[in-house]
This record gives structure tokens, C-alpha cells and sequence, in this order.
């Protein structure tokens, strides 16, 4: 009986964490990554340093979770100003004329207890297109020190540029088509 009890309790407290819950990206712990072959024979990795996200979901399996991200595309950061500012051009993101980008989610289907697959649609340059991400459920805990709750994630997918119409060096061989983005997020829940 006793067993019945705090299994009836987890499951209820597990329930009640979910319910109606939006969780905000804590960005002081989140990184939003990317990374490109350069000239065949290495990678050039950068980052964006300004967005805004959420999750929401209803169930403690997260099924019916939902993913809106927003980010500032000027905020593009690989650790070399003069690269930063060629990529923020029309070669790259245009980022006057399309400064965000976006990423919302059309489902998410588990695969085991801590994998996923995230469906959803992309937008870079207006162009809205699908992707689908592996998903890792990182967790979910009460931060003790701040007496917040946490969740954590980490997405990962490849997409192609030429989709979204980031056609610089269109053979590919300087900079290939290939772009591999990497997600770890922490979000809080919202109060």
C-alpha cells in the first residue's frame, strides 16, 4: 500500500508539472550552435548569441510539446568580426531584410525514454521549411539553490543552406551545403 502511495504522488507530482506549464529558455545556460565543412578538409563553428523560446506542453510525455524559437539572425557569431559581418550580407542571411529566424514545432513523436523526433518548420531568409531534429529529453528537476524548476533538451539536425537560400560559393567546395545545428537548451518554468 505504502507503494501504491508514492507511486500515486510521483505520478501526480510528475502531472502537475506539466500541466498547462510554459517553460521560458534560460539563455545563461543554453547554446544555440552550428557548424560547416570549410574547403573539405575542416569545420568552422559558430554560434547565435541573441533569442527568444519556449515550450509548452500539457503532458508528462512531452508528445504534445511545442517548440517557438525567434532568433535576432545579426546576432551570428563565429569569433571573427570580419566573417560575422560577410555572413549578416545578402551572400549569407540578410539579415536587414530578414532579421529573424524561426523555428516552430508540427510534432513530436518519442522514440525511447529519453529520445524524440521533433517535426517542424524553419524559417531563414522567409523561407519556411520542414525539419526534423533528434531530441534528447535531458531531465527535469527543482534547482534548489533558486527553488525554479528546470528542463533541459539537446536537438540536433542537418539541414541544407541551398534550401533556405544561403547560395554563397554555389559548388559547395569552399563552403559546403551541409550545415549541422546543434541545440542545448534550459528553460525554466514560467511563473
Amino acid at each position: 500500500m505504502r507503494k501504491f502511495i508514492y507511486l500515486f504522488v510521483a505520478v501526480f507530482a510528475s502531472a502537475s508539472m506539466f500541466a498547462q506549464t510554459t517553460w521560458k529558455v534560460d539563455q545563461m545556460h543554453s547554446f544555440l550552435t552550428f557548424s560547416v565543412k570549410h574547403l573539405g578538409i575542416s569545420f568552422v563553428e559558430g554560434k547565435f548569441d541573441q533569442y527568444e523560446g519556449t515550450f509548452t506542453s500539457n503532458k508528462a510525455d512531452l508528445t504534445d510539446g511545442k517548440f517557438d524559437f525567434t532568433i535576432q539572425a545579426k546576432s551570428i557569431n563565429t569569433g571573427v568580426s570580419m566573417r560575422d559581418d560577410h555572413l549578416r550580407t545578402n551572400d549569407f542571411f540578410n539579415t536587414d531584410k530578414f532579421p529573424t529566424i524561426s523555428f516552430t514545432t508540427k510534432s513530436i513523436k518519442k522514440v525511447s525514454d529519453t529520445k524524440y523526433v521533433l517535426d517542424g518548420i524553419l524559417t531563414i531568409r522567409g523561407i519556411a521549411k520542414p525539419v526534423k531534429f533528434d531530441l534528447v529529453y535531458g531531465g527535469l528537476l527543482k534547482d534548489d539553490g533558486q527553488g525554479n524548476q528546470k528542463m533541459g533538451f539537446q536537438a540536433t539536425t542537418t539541414i541544407n543552406r541551398f534550401d533556405f537560400d544561403v547560395a554563397y560559393d554555389p559548388s559547395g567546395q569552399a563552403i559546403a551545403k551541409d550545415v549541422t545545428i546543434n541545440v542545448n537548451l534550459e528553460f525554466a518554468k514560467k511563473a
